[in-house]
């Protein structure tokens, strides 16, 4: 009998897991910038899924993780939020990832014509709305000094100029802004030492 084996799409039509190729493939073929790749059990696909395709797939695939799960100093009941940008401007995306887990708690984008720094104030931005909504008592790491300050300021000080393709965007650092000065919180925010601990758990990996 054949081997059984599980597709985990990253960047397709549906990203997702997949059990069939025939599946995996309609999302694959013909998709520009596709990137997926074949697992043996289900578990080891979804546990690919939550984390950077970076880790699986291209030239960063065989680079070991940091564990940062053995340094004492590193909360891990927290969340960590991190950016990635493809050009500058270019497509920017966020997200956080639950520390002790690696578990993904929100992605966003991509989106057009942004900048890293950007993504770093709506990840941070984000992760703060999301904890106090959610009633959550737990820090938040970046590793963005830009963005902490800027969040402290509850200002988005990007030099980043407002064209067509970025209004959504803008708009949604305006709605940052206003969260950050009509709300408060008592989460702490802490900067994650990369150059201590290895990259941060929402780090996407494509460095």
């Amino acid at each position: 009998m054949a081997k059984k084996n599980f597709y985990t799409i990253w960047n397709g039509v549906k990203p997702g897991v997949y059990s069939s190729w025939n599946e995996a493939k309609a999302q694959v073929e013909g998709y520009e910038g596709a990137i997926y790749k074949s697992f043996p059990s289900k578990e080891a696909a979804e546990k690919a899924y939550n984390e950077s395709p970076w880790l699986y797939v291209g030239k960063n695939a065989e680079k070991k993780k940091i564990s940062y799960h053995t340094i004492p100093e590193i909360i891990k009941d927290s969340l960590s939020v991190d950016a990635a940008c493809s050009g500058n401007p270019g497509l920017m995306e966020y997200r956080g990832v639950y520390v002790k887990t690696g578990e993904q708690i929100f992605h966003q984008g991509p989106y057009e014509q942004g900048t890293n720094n950007i993504g770093e104030f709506l990840a941070l931005v984000h992760g703060l709305a999301l904890l106090k909504q959610k009633n959550y008592n737990i820090p938040i790491y970046s590793d963005s000094a830009n963005a902490i300050k800027w969040v402290k300021d509850k200002k988005c000080k990007t030099k980043l100029e407002r064209v067509p393709e970025n209004e959504s965007l803008f708009y949604m650092i305006e709605r940052a802004e206003k969260w950050l000065r009509e709300n408060t919180y008592t989460t702490q925010i802490i900067k994650w030492e990369t150059d201590k601990w290895g990259e941060i758990p929402a780090d996407f990996g494509r460095k």
